[in-house]
């Protein structure tokens, strides 16, 4: 299966097809990197990127599978927060200048409920400063952009993350 077919793969497809080994978790870090990489440029979306942390989490996800370990729900699957949710060392900036440099110590709960089901962060995305409004803009990282009309906005708040879904850049 190509890495352009893996990102077209639902979440659900993507975590049988991991669970039963026919592609590995490794497979589906790398392809939708790829995709980030082709895509994210003109869009904007994914704000804050974690490349060799997120293939480190995807080998033990592969190497947990093999060695038969319990499994949650998500495992393997690629994800990205927004960018309001704090992520232990991953940058969080709540899209304001104010905290452009903070890298949380703990995980929100929420991050580590996902994070218990086996999903692997990748990153963060857009979002307006602290989540207010209704377009996808911040001081920190600009606009992200409509995938259909780059001309067009988003929307918001969560622009960032329905952008990199409809691009395919997350199951």
């Amino acid at each position: 299966m190509t890495d352009t077919a893996l990102c077209y793969l639902t979440a659900t497809e993507l975590a049988l097809k991991i669970r039963s080994g026919e592609i590995s978790a490794v497979e589906t870090m790398e392809a939708h990197l790829g995709q980030i990489e082709k895509v994210n440029p003109q869009v904007n979306a994914i704000v804050t990127l974690v490349p060799e942390l997120a293939l480190e989490q995807a080998r033990k996800a592969d190497e947990k599978l093999a060695q038969g370990g319990k499994l949650g729900p998500l495992h393997g699957l690629p994800v990205a927060h927004k960018d309001l949710v704090p992520t232990k060392g991953i940058r969080t900036t709540f899209g304001s200048p104010i905290f452009q440099d903070f890298v949380p110590k703990e995980d929100a709960l929420l991050v580590e409920r996902i994070r218990n089901a086996g999903a692997i962060s990748l990153g963060k995305t857009n979002t307006p400063e602290f989540g207010a409004g209704s377009q996808t803009f911040n001081k920190v990282f600009g606009v992200t952009k409509n995938p259909y009309d780059l001309s067009k906005t988003c929307g918001g708040s969560r622009g960032g993350s329905a952008v990199s879904v409809a691009c395919r850049m997350l199951p």
